[in-house]
């Protein structure tokens, strides 16, 4: 099991990750979600709350000049009648493309048919998406990547990874490139097995302070109880 301090230390450029797993004390899901830029464009940013999940916004407005792999809700809740809840968390608009699939009943994959990668070539950034399902008491997630084929955009590799009943103190991370480069090099294998320690201050303030200073641009944490569906956020911007 990687410790995530150590791991985002150690790499300047992992891009936008999501980590999703189960608290130490096997009470709360906990869900994270960071963005980081090279550009003006992707660094002038901040996270917002919209409803019961985030949307991201300019933080100069005269500065944005792309707005269209840059501003999208990473992070939407979708609550049914029967009692499920499903946060959906991801770093493009496929956050949409998901919530609208579940509402018509698709699975997550299903819903996930429908896109491939970011058209931002060369690097065509890898689309990165997390689902964390509550009900009756219980908790899982999977975890989603589409990707070209090692660079190759006349391919999309589709890759899902399902967690039933996550062990307490333990996560999985997923982030869009292996490290700093050019073209940025797309993450490979399985979601990281990661731990997932402390109360939701401390494991918010280190995955912030463990990301690059010059790269990182906002944070996103939420611990939820998984009995009783309540809920507390932390949310990090660098732009203040």
């Amino acid at each position: 099991m990687m410790q995530l301090e150590q791991e985002l230390k150690n790499n300047a450029y992992p891009g936008r990750g999501i980590v999703i797993g189960r608290s130490a004390d096997g009470k709360k899901a906990a869900i994270a979600y960071f963005i980081m830029g090279r550009s003006t464009n992707s660094r002038n940013r901040v996270f917002v709350t919209e409803g019961e999940g985030i949307r991201t916004q300019a933080f100069d407005p005269e500065k944005l000049t792309d707005p269209s792999l840059v501003i999208y809700a990473p992070v939407r809740v979708l609550a049914s009648p029967d009692g499920q809840t499903d946060i959906i968390v991801t770093n493009g608009d496929q956050t949409d493309t998901i919530y609208d699939g579940l509402s018509r009943g698709l699975t997550f994959e299903q819903s996930l048919r429908s896109r491939q990668f970011e058209p931002d070539g060369p690097n065509y950034t890898p689309r990165i998406s997390g689902l964390v399902r509550l009900a009756g008491g219980k908790f899982d997630y999977c975890m989603s990547i589409l990707k070209s084929n090692d660079g190759d955009p006349a391919c999309c590799n589709r890759y899902t990874f399902t967690y039933d009943n996550p062990a307490d103190g333990e996560g999985r991370f997923l982030h869009t490139y292996m490290h700093d480069g050019d073209p940025l090099p797309s993450f490979r294998g399985e979601p990281k097995k990661v731990a997932v320690q402390g109360d939701i201050d401390s494991f918010a303030e280190m995955l912030w302070e463990s990301l690059n200073e010059e790269n990182k641009v906002s944070l996103f944490v939420r611990f939820i109880d998984i009995a009783t569906g309540q809920y507390e956020t932390r949310i990090f911007n660098k732009n203040q």
